[in-house]
């Protein structure tokens, strides 16, 4: 399951924003930006960020745990 900033991480993955994008928009280095997507490529299997991107955008089905790890 992603940790929360990882899910915080995603969601701008899948809002189209780059990794120097999302490091500003959190104040943090792109380097701390580079590992959160590389845990989160990792945690999910997945080869690429639009993977990623396309996985924020799936809506949880009722009763369920978003796709990313989230309970709404």
């Amino acid at each position: 399951m992603l940790t929360a900033r990882e899910r915080e991480v995603a969601a701008l993955v899948a809002q189209g924003l780059t990794n120097r994008d999302i490091a500003g928009r959190l104040v943090v280095s792109k380097r701390t930006v580079d590992a959160h997507v590389e845990h989160i490529l990792a945690k999910l299997g997945f080869a690429s960020r639009v993977q990623v991107a396309a996985l924020a955008r799936v809506p949880p089905q009722a009763g369920q745990e978003l796709a990313l790890g989230q309970a709404r």
